[in-house]
């Protein structure tokens, strides 16, 4: 059985986590189909952005324990590969998380761009150090990136478990919405990023990401200056101007 399974319609990839039996716990035979599903999709020019979800009734449970220890010997790394694809990617990246996200569920979550949660039953649970376990691949990072330090303590340290208004309210969830509507409000915002220029949207978004290097204004300015320069090359907007142009044109000769 395809640990990882793809739909893509209207520029939009979904990517389905599928072990359903196991709440979609990271293999690292899911890890190599992830790689493998990115490496075909980010060249595409029929998908601009991605959706990530999970089979049946959880997101994601965390790492396959078996194999989680056997990456202790082959190297720990080898287990993170799946979700650093995802955090890794230039496309537009919707987490739909629809039931628990444990561990290194958290991780997925946690690479993508904006996360929506199923509002009865998301759920978003460290949980590293209530199985002995340091966090790792980044996780302590990356939530303390979107959401507070006290938030942070919270969930890794005394092991608070988010439900999806919470998740929101900590800034760890973009929106709250109801599950029966969870896919359709994830594919209205992939799309809405896939419908724009694919180089356009991942410059931006590499120009967000790095906005932590930025300490004034002068900074914030010149960070743009050059992807702004670049994009007014593109047809995108050469295009938009010259129809721009062409309507003043038009209706000044007709008063």
């Amino acid at each position: 059985m395809p640990y990882v399974m793809i739909d893509v319609s209207d520029g939009v990839a979904q990517i389905t986590l599928n072990d359903p039996g196991k709440r979609n716990a990271i293999n690292q035979a899911m890890n190599d189909e992830l790689v493998a599903a990115l490496d075909e999709l980010e060249p595409d020019p029929a998908v601009g952005a991605l959706v990530v979800t999970g089979a049946g009734k959880g997101f994601c449970a965390g790492a396959d324990l078996d194999d989680l220890l056997a990456a202790k010997t082959t190297g720990i790394a080898r287990i993170y590969e799946g979700f650093l694809r995802v955090a890794h990617s230039p496309l537009a990246t919707v987490a739909a998380v629809n039931g628990a996200a444990v561990g290194a569920g958290m991780n997925m979550v946690l690479a993508c761009d904006i996360v929506l949660a199923g509002r009865r039953h998301a759920r978003f649970d460290s949980r590293f150090l209530q199985i002995g376990l340091h966090p790792g691949g980044g996780h302590t990072w990356r939530l303390r990136q979107v959401t507070d330090r006290t938030t942070a303590m919270a969930m890794v340290v005394f092991g608070e478990v988010l439900s999806a208004d919470e998740a929101r309210h900590a800034g760890l969830a973009y929106q709250a919405v109801d599950d029966d509507g969870l896919l359709e409000r994830a594919h209205e915002l992939a799309a809405r990023a896939a419908a724009q220029p694919k180089e356009l949207v991942a410059r931006t978004k590499a120009t967000i990401l790095s906005l932590d290097e930025i300490a004034d204004s002068a900074a914030a300015v010149d960070h743009e200056l050059h992807p702004q320069l670049w994009s007014m090359d593109q047809p995108a907007f050469t295009d938009l101007v010259r129809r721009l142009q062409s309507q003043i044109t038009s209706d000044s000769s007709t008063e």
